[in-house]
């Protein structure tokens, strides 16, 4: 990947209260790796200032009305019987809502169904993104379990929260990351699994820099933003 040797490249990962953000420079597997937590999009977007490519594991381009993104409709094809891990992203209008319920029945009035509590839970990390305007061209809409999957399409992984499928995530990341230098000094405030999300947020990120990731949907969602998955 010779786009990514002289600038870093990013993967983000939401924690609670914030992101975990990892930086890659140098070559593979041998990267030189750059760890920190912070609790908004935009110090993200201040931390990741001149990487070539920052791939982010949230929605980044919500949809204007009732019609579904297509982009998650993909990503869910793919993942097959994983398809649990992709949350469709509802307009803005639903995010807004003081409490879940209201979201469930505004999402009904606008799309035909309600809204999952996964991704309320997850409404502020989203709307964090939509503030972000304009947002840098550079910051591209990942999903992590396609990325180890495109990392290690021989495996079948087990849930990321056991032990089993942590597991088959290190090993996966392995054929991209030296585990050792990954993961010998991780941040507080970030779980495991959510690091090795934001490790796998990197390989996507590297396509994207270099022109070789596949583009799942594309459609031009709320604030003009391109609505689409790199993988």
């Amino acid at each position: 990947m010779r786009s990514c040797l002289m600038r870093a490249i990013a993967g983000v990962d939401g924690v609670p209260g914030g992101w975990v953000v990892v930086r890659l420079h140098g070559r593979a597997p041998r990267w030189t790796v750059h760890w920190a937590v912070v609790p908004s999009a935009a110090e993200v977007v201040d931390l990741t200032a001149g990487c070539a490519a920052v791939g982010v594991d949230i929605p980044l381009g919500l949809p204007v009305d009732g019609t579904p993104r297509r982009c998650d409709a993909l990503c869910a094809a793919r993942l097959g019987r994983a398809r649990s891990s992709v949350f469709p992203a509802p307009p803005r209008e639903v995010l807004l809502e003081p409490t879940h319920e209201a979201a469930v029945r505004r999402a009904r009035e606008l799309t035909g169904r309600g809204i999952s509590i996964q991704t309320w839970n997850i409404r502020r990390q989203i709307l964090s993104w939509d503030a972000v305007h304009p947002l840098p061209d550079t910051v591209v809409e990942v999903h992590p379990e396609l990325a180890l999957r495109g990392l290690a399409p021989d495996l079948g992984f087990a849930s990321k929260k056991t032990a089993r499928g942590a597991g088959q995530r290190i090993a996966a990341l392995a054929r991209w990351v030296d585990p050792a230098r990954a993961l010998g000094d991780l941040p507080g405030g970030a779980r495991l699994d959510d690091c090795l999300d934001a490790l796998a947020a990197t390989w996507s990120a590297a396509r994207w820099a270099d022109g070789t990731a596949d583009l799942l949907g594309g459609e031009t969602g709320a604030r003009g933003r391109v609505m689409r998955v790199a993988v």
